[in-house]
């Protein structure tokens, strides 16, 4: 497993980030119920053997159920030894409202207190915004108490978890934020264009949604008829990769490291056989140039289809 340093943050960080929801909450392809995830035992081991192959960096928040609980269970002990992100509770309420001034003060500190607790630990490595869109990246409230955090030693660095290369774009610019995790994946690249500014800015860069929720895997065949076009396209990747004689996830993560600035690539991982994949991955050359050009040239016609939360509301990945 190669490190590298994340941005300004002093941290220094495996190539591969353990992706936490899928061990706290039903998320994926064929996840329904908690029927279907791992049982604690099952999930705390699996945490532990991602350290034994050389993974120090765990992504988890507020909002994934039991993964922080999970990780407290895990790591308790070995603190030392990983990196750990969380994030804050969303701020919009169903309206679509941010609370009213001081509140989400309150609610920053609460989330950061929660997940302290929950990971059994006095600080957080990296503390980041969950979903940030442009007015909370931009909100005053909101970045004075994420530096009080810092100021305070509860978290050692902060970051923002973006959507849009536009909020990506202002969350780099901002000199505030010093890592930020965006969507990024061999069909939808539209965040490349953020990637030359963030290295420019020391700003570390995580990339999530490389294998789009399990898409760019085994579990990626038999989508329903709205999904049609984009397994075809899959297709042609997966063709790709069998060129190359190796499967279509390892592609997307060597592709993904290939670019210099990217630090990191978090993938969900919830079984054993996902974990050798996504190491056997980093450990391995970046993609020489030809084939690079080539992935570049199959990102998916449409990056504005390649939705999953409308995918998920329209009920496609169940």
């Amino acid at each position: 497993m190669r490190y590298v340093d994340l941005g300004s943050t002093g941290l220094r960080v495996s190539e591969i980030a353990f992706g936490g929801v899928e061990i706290g909450m039903p998320y994926g392809i064929g996840i329904r119920s908690e029927a279907d995830m791992l049982q604690e035992r099952e999930a705390v081991n699996l945490l532990n053997r991602s350290l034994e192959e050389g993974i120090n960096f765990f992504d988890t928040a507020r909002m994934y159920g039991d993964s922080e609980r999970l990780m407290g269970i895990a790591f308790a002990s070995k603190r030392e030894q990983v990196v750990i992100c969380s994030k804050c509770r969303h701020f919009r309420d169903q309206r679509g409202q941010l609370p009213a001034t001081g509140e989400l003060t309150r609610i920053i500190h609460q989330s950061a207190e929660e997940s302290l607790c929950a990971l059994r630990t006095d600080y957080l490595d990296l503390f980041m915004l969950h979903q940030a869109d442009e007015e909370i990246l931009q909100c005053e409230e909101i970045i004075e108490a994420f530096l009080a955090l810092r100021d305070a030693g509860k978290v050692r660095s902060i970051g923002a978890s973006t959507y849009s290369a536009s909020e990506s774009t202002l969350a780099i610019k901002s000199g505030v934020w010093q890592v930020v995790q965006l969507p990024f994946n061999i069909l939808d690249q539209r965040q490349a264009a953020v990637f030359e500014s963030a290295a420019k800015s020391n700003v570390g860069l995580v990339i999530r949604s490389v294998l789009l929720k399990g898409l760019l895997s085994d579990r990626g065949k038999g989508l329903p008829l709205p999904l049609e076009r984009v397994e075809r396209h899959i297709q042609k990747l997966a063709d790709l990769a069998g060129t190359m004689d190796i499967d279509l996830p390892t592609l997307a993560i060597r592709f993904a490291l290939s670019f210099e600035a990217v630090s990191s690539v978090l993938v969900g991982i919830d079984q054993e056989k996902y974990l050798l994949q996504a190491v056997g991955a980093a450990h391995k050359s970046q993609l020489d140039e030809e084939i690079f050009d080539a992935v570049k040239r199959l990102a998916f016609p449409d990056p504005e289809f390649i939705n999953l939360p409308h995918w998920d509301r329209m009920g496609w990945l169940t």
